[in-house]
C-alpha cells in the first residue's frame, strides 16, 4: 500500500493530514448508547449528532469507519478535548501499537489483521481507540472489522458487558482484535502444512517464492503483536481511574493471549526457516541424483569409447581388421562390458 509521507514534510506538529490508502467513500459513523437496561444503535449522517448524547450514566460508543476525511476526526477530537498530536496519529495510519495516557482519556493504537487466502498475505488496518470516562471512540481505516461479536453481546446483553463501564468495552474490543490473531495464525499454519507437502513432492522455484512470502508475513505479524504486549502490560500497571478494577483481571488474561501469539509466531518463523532448509536440501539431493545418473552413464561409455577408439585407428597391420567376425566381436565385447558394469553398480547399490 502506497503511503504519501511527503504530505507531512515541513508541517507543524499536530497538523492533521491523512497518511494512508487513498479513499473516496464517505466515512460510516455508528453510534451505540447503552446501559444495563437500555440499548440503542444507529448509523448517523454527521458527527454533530453524536454530540447530543450527554447522559453520563450510560456508555456511548462512537465508531468511525474511515479516517481519510480529517474534518470528522478534527470535529470529534475538538469536542472530546483530544490533543492535536493524538488527532494527528489517528489519521496517520502507520503507527505502531502504543498507549498514551492523558488526564481525561487513554489513547490506544492497535493493528487489526486479516489473512487473504488468495494471496497468502496478511492485510493490516490501524484501529485507534479513545477510552474516556463514559465513552469509547474507535477509528478504523475501512468498513468491516472483527467487532461484530462485541456488538452482538451488547445487543443481546450477554455477559457483563452491559453492566460494566467503558473500560470493559475497550477491553472487549482489544480482545476481539487479539482473538482474530489466532485465526490468522491458524490459516498461516495450514498454509505452511500445504507448502511443506508440495515442497517434499516437487520443490520448484515457485514454492521458494511462497516460502519467502509467508516468512515475510510472519515477521510482519510479529512486529504488529510484539508492541501490543507492552501496551497491555502498561494498561495492567496503570493507576488511571478510567480503568475499573474488574477490567484489570481480564487484561491479565489478554496479556497471556499476546504471549501465546508471539510464541506461536516465533514457532512458525522457525518452521519456515526449517522448510527453507528442507527445500535447499531437496534441490541439492535432486541435483545429486541427476549428477549421479550422468556420472554412471559417462562411466559406462568410457570403456566403450576406448574400444571404439582402438578399433577406429586406421593402421594397416591390425590383426582384427581383417577378421571376418571382428565387427560382431567388438559389439559383443562392448555389450559385455556394459552389462558387467551395470551389475557391479547395482551390487554396490549405486543404482
Amino acid at each position: 500500500m502506497k503511503k504519501h509521507y511527503s504530505k507531512k514534510a515541513g508541517l507543524a506538529p499536530g497538523t492533521i493530514v491523512h497518511v494512508g490508502e487513498a479513499r473516496t467513500e464517505r466515512p460510516k459513523i455508528t453510534l451505540i448508547n447503552y446501559d444495563r437496561n437500555n440499548y440503542e444503535e444507529r448509523v448517523v449522517e454527521d458527527i454533530e449528532t453524536c454530540f447530543l448524547c450527554k447522559d453520563s450514566s450510560s456508555v456511548t460508543w462512537i465508531n468511525i469507519d474511515g479516517v481519510h476525511q480529517v474534518d470528522i476526526v478534527e470535529k470529534i477530537g475538538t469536542h472530546c478535548g483530544l490533543h492535536p498530536l493524538v488527532m494527528e496519529d489517528i489519521v496517520h495510519t502507520d503507527q505502531r501499537p502504543k498507549m498514551e495516557e492523558f488526564e481525561s482519556y487513554i489513547y490506544l493504537v492497535l493493528k487489526m489483521l486479516q489473512f487473504d487466502d488468495a494471496t497468502a498475505a496478511v492485510t493490516t488496518e490501524q484501529v485507534s481507540i479513545i477510552l474516556g470516562p463514559s465513552f469509547i471512540l474507535s477509528f478504523q481505516e475501512d468498513e468491516g472489522d472483527t467487532f461484530e461479536p462485541v456488538r452482538e453481546r451488547l445487543r443481546n446483553s450477554k455477559g457483563r458487558i452491559r453492566s460494566v463501564g467503558p473500560s470493559y468495552l475497550a477491553y472487549a474490543l482489544m480482545d476481539s482484535i487479539v482473538d482474530n490473531y489466532f485465526i490468522v495464525l491458524e490459516k498461516i499454519g495450514e498454509f505452511l502444512e500445504l507448502l511443506e507437502e508440495d515442497m517434499i513432492e516437487n520443490p520448484t522455484p515457485e514454492i521458494l517464492e511462497d516460502i519467502h512470502g509467508i516468512k515475510k508475513e510472519i515477521i510482519y505479524l510479529r512486529r504488529s503483536v510484539w508492541p501490543l504486549r507492552e501496551v497491555i502490560s502498561r494498561l495492567e500497571r496503570s493507576e488511571s481511574p478510567l480503568i475499573e478494577k474488574v477490567t484489570m483481571e481480564f487484561l491479565k488474561d489478554l496479556y497471556d493471549h499476546t504471549i501465546r501469539i508471539i510464541e506461536t509466531a516465533e514457532t512458525y518463523r522457525d518452521i519456515t526457516s526449517g522448510i527453507m532448509d528442507v527445500y535447499l536440501s531437496s534441490v541439492s539431493n535432486k541435483m545429486n541424483e541427476v549428477m549421479k545418473t550422468l556420472t554412471i552413464i559417462a562411466t559406462i561409455f568410457i570403456p566403450l569409447t576406448f574400444i571404439a577408439g582402438v578399433y577406429g585407428m586406421n593402421f594397416e597391420h591390425m590383426p582384427e581388421l581383417g577378421w571376418k567376425w571382428g565387427y560382431p566381436a567388438a559389439w559383443i565385447a562392448m555389450l559385455l562390458v556394459s552389462v558387467s558394469m551395470l551389475m557391479y553398480f547395482r551390487r554396490k547399490k549405486w543404482l
